[in-house]
């Protein structure tokens, strides 16, 4: 009886098998569906260039259906990878930089960099704040929030070098016993009759993407905020850009309001984004309407990546520095942080723009417009100085450690500083620029490193060079100086740099913080908060409450209200980490802790060989 029950069970079984096996293949079949509508989904928020074979493993965020009948290993993924809701919002793609720390001054005492004017950094932050989200950790470019705020500087005369240096030294609040060194420099101004003729291409954006209220019908008002300011000496394109390119605008005078708004009302949002030959007829425009001895540039104007034609961002890159060298630039204008429908690319706007004698800027609303495009654009595009950089000897008598706070992708070597073939920023007329470095003398008890144990006794063997004893009895903290070629009428005035510089004395040291002019006690609020809000190693004597209190008594004279509107920024970041708002999202999330070094953005956008020999890059 045993015998035939088995011989019953066998049919049964193999039937329940059979059914089983059927289950398990329409699971499987599902699946794979599944993935596959997930992939070519996500290949749609993905530049051109960057499908799923160039990308990394950990740079996905897949679906948990897709891979819940099988093992993680199977596909590559591990379960800290997989999520099981969609991001409601895009914060964009930002490069994540490793943080500045501490130098021992004695191994390294000289520190190279070249200035940043660039200002998107701070309003994509307040753009996410105010949609209630924290920006990724290391994203933010705080030399970017320190530069957005104008300071007293003293403004130098025009017919001297273009600009002026100015030093100021306090104790600095984020670290006990440490200082605080701001370094400014600030660009002479011109008169309403000194500013030159304009030759603007508007390249813009029009790709189904732009359709919503803060990218496209922004952009429209804002580029005319812009022509407002022109006259009849300027002249003004417009190329636009989705599927195919058309030229709206050829070369008409600056003052012919009626005809731009006309161009800019025409202009509706649908395709794709084949900005890369929106660029070559852009450039081909600008090169038609030369004006010799004027500004020449080319504005664009996006929400994000170029998804057709000239994709690649190294062959984007490359094109604009070559464009660059016939006197025109490139400002990158970026729009609609935080959509769904575009992958913002924060990132390629920045590099383009560097490497184009250019600006990005990100406009977030009418009132930013305003300011970019209105206020400061007819002084800024005129660029006074070339290949701007900055370098800093300390005195190893004096100052133990140093650190430079942001400038991170702005890092030189060196030997760069003399190289007058290695490219550098420049810089417009009337705009500043602040660098703050926190110092650590030989007396502070809390040094991030050990002393050495074995010390020279001499600090060179060059003629003329000091002893460690004459050395350590000078007042001289630091000696900081400054290279740029003079730049005029869109073109190099001189291919030779041109020098300045002068000795920061510690005998000017403001012995308490609260004596420190207002502008110094507001760019360390600034600065603090970029650290604060990047999860900065290096500071450990801050909070928001204390930032917020140092901002608070440091507004000056404040006209347009950016000061106080910080002050509110800070709180409200203070609210959302109460909360536990998460500090993720975009294209890299928590699961991806891979941190870019300060080169990432020259790696990943390289400059190109120099056209001719021996010609700068």
């Amino acid at each position: 009886m045993q015998h035939h029950s088995h011989a019953l069970k066998q049919p049964v079984l193999l039937t329940a098998y059979r059914r089983l096996g059927l289950i398990i293949l329409a699971l499987v079949l599902t699946a794979c569906k599944h993935q596959t509508a997930n992939e070519d989904a996500h290949k749609t928020r993905l530049s051109a260039n960057e499908t799923t074979e160039t990308l990394t493993q950990d740079s996905f965020e897949v679906d948990a259906a897709v891979v819940s009948a099988e093992p993680l290993s199977k596909h590559g993924l591990t379960r800290s990878m997989i999520t099981t809701d969609a991001p409601t919002q895009n914060q964009g793609r930002f490069i994540r930089y490793v943080q500045n720390g501490n130098m021992v001054t004695a191994e390294t005492p000289v520190s190279t960099f070249s200035i940043d004017v660039d200002t998107a950094s701070y309003t994509t932050l307040r753009q996410q704040i105010n949609l209630g989200l924290l920006p990724q950790k290391n994203s933010i470019r705080v030399e970017e929030l320190v530069n957005y705020f104008d300071y007293d500087y003293p403004i130098p005369n025009a017919n001297e070098a273009p600009f002026s240096l100015h030093t100021e030294l306090a104790p600095s609040p984020y670290n006990q016993d440490t200082k605080l060194l701001r370094i400014g420099v600030q660009g002479y101004q011109l008169m309403p009759d000194q500013i030159k003729a304009r030759n603007l291409v508007f390249l813009i954006d029009v790709s189904g993407s732009m359709s919503s209220a803060d990218k496209l019908p922004l952009l429209k008002q804002a580029l005319l905020l812009l022509s407002s300011g022109l006259n009849a000496q300027d002249k003004v394109s417009i190329v636009v850009y989705a599927d195919g390119v058309r030229q709206v605008l050829d070369g008409v005078n600056g003052n012919a309001l009626s005809q731009i708004r006309q161009g800019l009302n025409s202009l509706d949002a649908g395709g794709g984004t084949n900005g890369g030959k929106g660029l070559a007829l852009a450039y081909e425009l600008a090169k038609k309407h030369f004006i010799d001895h004027g500004v020449n540039q080319v504005l664009l104007a996006t929400d994000g990546d170029f998804n057709l034609g000239m994709t690649n961002q190294t062959e984007l890159v490359n094109y604009v520095a070559q464009q660059r060298l016939s006197g025109i630039g490139l400002t990158t204008l970026g729009f609609g942080l935080g959509a769904s429908t575009a992958q913002f690319n924060d990132g390629l706007l920045a590099e383009l723009a560097a490497k184009a004698h250019g600006q990005y800027a990100y406009i977030d609303t009418l009132n930013e417009a305003r300011k970019v495009l209105y206020d400061q654009l007819s002084q800024t595009l005129d660029i006074i100085a070339a290949d701007v950089k900055i370098q800093i000897e300390f005195n190893p008598a004096i100052v133990a450690e140093y650190r430079l706070i942001g400038y991170e992708s702005r890092q030189l070597q060196r030997q760069d500083f003399n190289n007058d073939k290695i490219d550098a920023a420049e810089i417009g007329a009337g705009q500043s620029v602040t660098a703050l470095y926190e110092l650590r003398y030989n007396d502070n008890s809390q040094l991030s490193q050990p002393p050495l144990r074995y010390k020279s006794t001499e600090m060179g063997k060059r003629p003329g060079a000091l002893s460690h004893r004459q050395s350590f009895d000078s007042d001289e903290i630091a000696f900081l100086s400054l290279r740029y070629k003079p730049f005029n009428g869109g073109q190099l005035a001189a291919s030779k740099s041109q020098l300045i510089s002068q000795a920061i004395l510690a005998n000017t040291e403001y012995k308490n913080l609260q004596q420190a002019s207002d502008d110094f006690r507001f760019a360390a609020a600034v600065a603090g908060f970029g650290q604060l809000i990047n999860h900065n190693h290096y500071v450990h004597n801050i909070d928001y409450d204390k930032l917020i209190s140092l901002a608070a008594g440091a507004m000056a004279d404040d006209p347009f209200g950016y000061r106080h509107e910080f002050l509110q920024l800070m709180r409200s970041t203070q609210l959302l980490v109460a909360q536990g708002t998460p500090q993720s999202g975009g294209f890299y999330d928590d699961a991806d802790e891979r941190q870019y070094p300060h080169k990432a953005a020259a790696e990943a956008y390289p400059m190109p060989e120099p056209i001719i020999k021996g010609e700068r890059q």
